[in-house]
């Protein structure tokens, strides 16, 4: 069962796409541990990874990305307080948005263009497995 079933009206259902733009948003996620969440769009949904600090805005820094459930594209636009007792209970805030070109995308990497309020040039997540578990970094290329 999805996880996200439990917020009920909180959650968006999926629908079509109405843009050819590929968005991509971080979400400020006030949960039991302050994280940001990182989704893009890829293959009609929001890949997702929960990224512990504050994501990168210049080259040289290297965030860990821990890969979660995927969620409907129109989660991007979701911000507000997710109640006790629900599946990622807390205050979620949008921190970043706009859309992004991928530039490749493989299975251990995908190097991406943003263009966001925050966050422009081009990114990358590598695949590692850091302590055994599946996880990304997340940094900005000195392109």
């Amino acid at each position: 069962m999805d996880k996200r079933e439990t917020l009920e009206s909180l959650n968006p259902k999926g629908g079509e796409k109405t843009t050819e733009e590929r968005i991509y948003v971080i979400q400020e996620h006030h949960a039991t541990h302050l994280h940001w969440d990182l989704r893009l769009e890829m293959d009609g949904i929001l890949k997702s990874w929960a990224v512990p600090k504050e994501p990168p805005k210049e080259a040289g820094l290297r965030r860990l990305a821990v890969p979660v459930e995927d969620h409907p594209i129109e989660y991007a636009s979701f911000h507000g307080v997710i109640s006790e007792g629900q599946y990622g209970a807390g205050e979620v805030k949008l921190w970043d948005k706009g859309t992004y070109e991928p530039v490749s995308v493989k299975e251990d990497k995908i190097v991406f263009n943003l263009n966001g309020e925050k966050l422009k040039g081009e990114y990358c997540l590598v695949k590692t497995n850091f302590q055994g578990k599946e996880s990304w970094l997340f940094f900005k290329t000195k392109k």
